[in-house]
């Protein structure tokens, strides 16, 4: 039941990220998809491939082993890529990837909880081995701050209603399961099921749980001392909240989201390349589904 994760856009991010010899971040490295394809483009490339889940570093190593001492991978968060880069000497890099979307293997598999399609213990968690899963840690956030996390990071609809429901319900012990939490979104926002609302419900805990847009802002803010001049960044986001943060750091200034709080900044060191944010071809997302929601910007570090 586990597929392999179609990597997304590939052709747009190897066109942007394919920057001649060095070394390359894939940051959620994933199946390996993304960093076969650029190693096989590159062959003077270096590969440091980095993810939070240690099964998935697993798979994708097995998957590049071929490539021998031109792939280094770690194993943690964006907030530890500064340490794991001490690992290669501080050497800049030519390139990095942020592909921000799950994938297939973590949707599919029963045993992850992270999806409402199976049901499973509630857990969100894309490190199994760190912090506290979703069930346990829905029983100690106040309501209040729900309704901002589902507000923020799912853009749900009647987030306040929802979120006390949730709280009363963890607080019971009654959302044990993936299932009773989808079952819960259904009866607190009637109507009938609602897969997509449900999946944007999943979405918002997944990233608290996680701390995912903290953790890509620490990243973000530390990629202009990791990336050589010239060198180029792309990424991938799949929500409103991980495009607006994108842009807010690294797009030039005057083109900076309006949704969030603007706040002065240095000149930036980054040139957009993507005039407006790719998306999936029809094509694309007839064959990859989930790639639908996918949203493709580039920068480039000035030389100055």
């Amino acid at each position: 039941m586990n597929a392999s994760h179609e990597p997304v856009l590939l052709g747009d991010v190897l066109a942007f990220l394919a920057n001649g010899p060095g070394l390359y971040l894939d940051a959620t490295l994933g199946d390996g998809g993304h960093a076969l394809a650029l190693l096989e483009r590159e062959p003077r490339a270096r590969l440091w491939g980095n993810d939070r889940d240690a099964a998935a570093l697993a798979g994708a190593q097995r998957r590049l082993e071929r490539f021998e001492e031109r792939v280094m991978l770690t194993h943690g968060t964006f907030t530890e890529l500064p340490g794991g880069w001490e690992r290669f000497g501080r050497e800049p890099l030519a390139g990095a990837l942020f592909d921000l979307g799950l994938s297939s293997r973590q949707l599919d598999d029963p045993n992850r909880g992270i999806a409402f399609r199976h049901d499973a213990p509630l857990d969100l968690r894309l490190d199994p081995e760190r912090g506290a899963p979703a069930w346990q840690r829905l029983t100690t956030i106040p309501a209040e701050a729900l309704e901002r996390v589902l507000r923020e990071h799912g853009d749900v609809a009647g987030a306040g209603r929802l979120a006390n429901a949730i709280v009363a319900a963890a607080r019971r012990g009654e959302l044990p399961t993936t299932r009773a939490l989808a079952a819960l979104v259904d009866r607190a926002l009637g109507g009938r099921p609602h897969p997509r609302r449900t999946a944007q419900v999943f979405q918002a805990l997944r990233i608290w749980i996680n701390d995912e847009a903290a953790d890509l802002e620490t990243a973000l803010d530390w990629l202009p001392t990791s990336v050589r001049p010239g060198g180029v960044v792309v990424t991938l986001a799949y929500h409103s909240g991980e495009d607006r943060r994108i842009k807010h750091v690294l797009r030039p200034i005057g083109a900076v989201a309006k949704r969030l709080p603007e706040t002065p900044r240095p000149a930036s060191p980054w040139d957009e390349l993507t005039r407006k944010v790719l998306k999936p071809s029809e094509a694309e997302r007839r064959t990859n589904p989930r790639s639908r929601s996918a949203r493709l910007r580039a920068f480039r570090r000035k030389s100055a």
